[in-house]
This record gives structure tokens, sequence and C-alpha cells, in this order.
């Protein structure tokens, strides 16, 4: 009978994964400063690089009445709050994406990491 090699953790650290990070926010700026800082870092450490890619922008709006009963004329008010979505892709090993992670985020950024092997 044959038997299975036993993985060490050290092998497991070392396998490329493919890292998916969401970044989302309101701020225009902000989303693209840490975009481009992420992918500063994975070039700096010679990484498969892919993004940032743009999803397109949710628009929630909101349109209410401005009178508060029901008298006068009907006039409204629109309120919109838009979402801006980006995607980047990494090959790597995991430990290396905590590294890249660690920098500074913008306040208002949301950081999404999504690991899965190669």
């Amino acid at each position: 009978m044959a038997t299975k090699p036993i993985k060490s953790l050290e092998s497991e650290e070392q396998r490329l994964h493919r890292i998916r990070i969401t970044l989302t926010s309101r701020n225009v700026k902000a989303l693209e400063k840490v975009c481009s800082d992420l992918i500063a870092g994975a070039r700096e450490k010679e990484l498969q690089v892919a993004g940032p890619v743009r999803l397109p922008t949710r628009k929630l709006r909101l349109t209410v009445r401005k009178s508060p009963n029901g008298e006068g004329t009907n006039t409204f008010d629109c309120w919109e709050m838009r979402i801006h979505k980006r995607l980047i892709d990494l090959h790597s090993p995991s430990d290396v994406v905590k590294q890249i992670t660690s920098i500074s985020i913008e306040p208002g950024v949301e950081v999404e990491v999504t690991i899965a092997d190669v």
C-alpha cells in the first residue's frame, strides 16, 4: 500500500494562491489612492497583478417630499449616494498578502480579501 505524503506547513505557505481584493467606497479619490498603494506594494514584491477592475457604480437614489404635511405644491428632493467598487487580483503566497495589505487604508474604504487555490 502506498502512503500519502504529509503536507507540511512550509509547503502550504509557499503554494501560490489566487487572491482577490475587493475595495468599496463612496469617495473615489480615497479608493484610487488605496488601489495604487496596494498595486505598488505588490509590484515591489514582483507579484503578478491584474487590475484594478472598475466595476459599475451603484447609485442609491431616494426621492422625498419637501413638505412635512400633504398641503401645498408637490415639491420633491432627490438624494443620491454613489458606491464605487474596484477589484484587484494577485497570484502570491498567503503570507505575502498580509504584508501588502498592512498599508494604511484611508477612512471610508472597505477592504475584502478572498483567497482561493490556483
